[in-house]
């Protein structure tokens, strides 16, 4: 059982639940997130959200490999409109922002949003904790190597997954220092790690449970789906369920995905194959 404090609004829940990712940016690497206009917007949403979404993630800028930043104010420029209309439409589900800028995660949270996803863990901005913490939401802390522009330039590891679990012990003390009581501990799959890390990653998952931390997972039609089945992001969906599945039976508690419906059914099985 998990209880976020979501900006005054209190979010429970007992078994894993599905994040669906919106990205009002021009160049995600999964056409199909990507929403260009807020009508666009509140249809995917309410569509995720008819489909089981407990949390609607927002992004206004790509980290996919190789993606450029765009800057803290363009940024806000994408993000504030969809979070607010969403806020405005949707008063009970929980919005994230997904942002590495203290700013943006400042404005998103006064335009309605109660979660902030930052993939840097708060390294990036050194604001960044200290202003989770004064707004009173939680926080998902992700593991990266590098940045997205050289993330994936032969990243090397001594143990990828002691060394993720190290920098985890840091951050969570860090978030604690900071005064962020809700964090949320996403391992980062395919920012600075090979396709072999990833797997390794996998398998070892449950290991991060004993950080008593909700553990995040975010490998939706990632590369390390469909470069090791030699198709493309689009054709990802039914290798994307099959690791949702594996990451579920090792202790995953929110998915983070762009087919909701998908995950809420792989969600659905592995709980009752748990049951008894």
């Amino acid at each position: 059982m998990f209880t976020f404090n979501c900006a005054g609004k209190i979010f429970t829940f007992s078994s894993p639940i599905a994040m669906g990712i919106i990205n009002v940016t021009p160049d995600s690497f999964y056409n199909s997130s990507q929403k260009s206009s807020l009508e666009a917007v509140l249809e995917k949403a309410g569509q995720m959200i008819e489909e089981g979404a407990s949390i609607i993630d927002i992004g206004g800028q790509s980290t996919r490999p190789g993606s450029k930043q765009i800057g803290a104010s363009a940024e806000a420029e994408r993000v504030l409109p969809a979070i607010e209309i969403l806020h405005k439409e949707f008063p009970g589900i929980i919005i994230s922002v997904d942002t590495y800028h203290a700013s943006v995660a400042r404005q998103a949270v006064n335009a309605g949003a109660g979660m902030v996803n930052d993939i840097y863990g708060g390294t990036y901005d050194e604001m960044m904790l200290t202003e989770v913490a004064a707004l009173l939401v939680p926080y998902i802390c992700m593991h990266i190597k590098g940045s997205p522009e050289t993330m994936s330039e032969n990243p090397v590891y001594d143990n990828v997954t002691r060394d993720v679990f190290d920098y985890f012990i840091d951050r969570i003390n860090a978030c604690t220092r900071a005064g962020i009581h809700d964090t949320i501990v996403d391992p980062g799959f395919g920012f600075g790690k090979t396709i072999a890390h990833n797997f390794e990653l996998l398998r070892n998952f449950s290991v991060f449970k004993t950080l008593e931390k909700p553990l995040l997972m975010g490998i939706s039609r990632k590369s390390s789906i469909y470069k090791t089945l030699g198709i493309s992001a689009d054709e990802a969906l039914n290798g994307t369920t099959v690791l949702h599945t594996l990451g579920l039976l090792n202790g995953a508690n929110i998915l983070r995905v762009h087919d909701v419906m998908e995950a809420m059914e792989a969600i659905r099985l592995v709980t009752e194959y748990q049951a008894n």
